[in-house]
């Protein structure tokens, strides 16, 4: 239980409502920041604004999984009006207050620098990003459907990286047919990936893997598909980047090419947030559990609201 936790959370797609659900059945005192939209309120939550919040009683901060933008902006479906994560209000919280995010990006760090409020990356967790792997790779699977005019079978995929995603969609393509090349900078990847009858392929060589591809998969966050690399690939590529932002792929050449390429890096909001949610409230409550501990310890002789009254 989450009794005596109290938890902001701003803005946010679909998975979002899972995780509050969740929260609530643990008793968690909620408070939704940027939801004004949502025509189903949750009876034991309390919608605010930002300004209104008091940030001295928040214990956590749950952010979409994407973070805020460059500008500290956070994105949600369910809000009238653009929301901000300001220094001067993150400052409020207390010492131990924790903001949870999908990903910790540079104004995150910052913020992190600045406030002293630790920033948690859930989506960086090994469990999370192995469990959050399958919806991304379906809906890989449904992009590569809808936007060429081959099957996935006898395709020739090029899957760049081989961490969690990259692994889950070698696999995929590979169980489906395609005729998958994987490319990896790393030699013990490049040896599991030859174990798994898939063809490897080093990083150094990547012009020359996707000189023949229907179907590119990029999920390395750095950029991989060059200008240079771009230039050897098919116009009739489609490429697919599952990278976060601004992905691995230099989308202005790709455009300049004729070579269609997608950025979806939440892609389980999109095609499965009910199980994405899920995923990402197991991981938060566990985390939030933890954080309750700590309170507690500081706050020994905390009292609820509705408790009794100390001397």
């Amino acid at each position: 239980m989450l009794t005596g936790l109290n938890v902001a959370v701003i803005g946010g797609d679909a998975r979002q409502l899972e995780i509050i659900h969740r929260l609530i059945e643990l008793d968690a005192k909620l408070t939704l920041i940027g939801f004004e939209l949502l025509e189903n309120p949750f009876l034991n939550a309390a919608k605010e604004k930002m300004d209104d919040v008091r940030f001295r009683e928040i214990d956590a901060i749950i952010l979409p999984a994407g973070g805020t933008n460059g500008k500290g902006e956070v994105e949600s479906l369910f809000a009238k009006e653009p929301i901000f994560l300001a220094e001067e209000l993150i400052g409020q919280t207390p010492e131990y207050c924790v903001l949870f995010s999908g990903i910790k990006n540079e104004y995150l760090k910052e913020l992190e620098k600045k406030t002293g409020r630790k920033v948690e990356p859930v989506l960086e967790r090994d469990d999370v990003a192995i469990c959050n792997s399958v919806p991304t790779v379906e809906g890989a699977l449904l992009l590569a459907i809808q936007n060429t005019d081959i099957t996935i079978h006898g395709s020739k995929t090029v899957i760049v990286g081989f961490g969690r995603v990259g692994m889950t969609a070698a696999r995929a393509f590979s169980a489906l047919g395609a005729k998958v090349k994987v490319v990896s900078g790393k030699k013990e990847d490049l040896a599991r990936i030859a174990e798994m009858s898939l063809e490897p392929v080093p990083l150094a060589e990547i012009g020359e893997a996707v000189q023949d591809a229907d179907i590119c998969i990029n999920t390395v966050p750095a950029l991989v598909l060059t200008a240079g690399v771009l230039s050897k690939m098919p116009s009739r590529t489609f490429i697919i980047d599952l990278a976060s932002k601004p992905g691995g792929t230099d989308f202005r050449y790709a455009e300049k090419r004729g070579i269609k390429a997608f950025l979806a890096p939440s892609l389980p909001g999109i095609v499965a947030p009910k199980t994405a949610g899920k995923i990402l409230a197991g991981a938060l409550v566990e985390l939030l559990t933890d954080l309750l501990i700590r309170k507690e310890k500081l706050n020994p002789w905390n009292c609820e609201e509705n408790g009794s009254d100390s001397d």
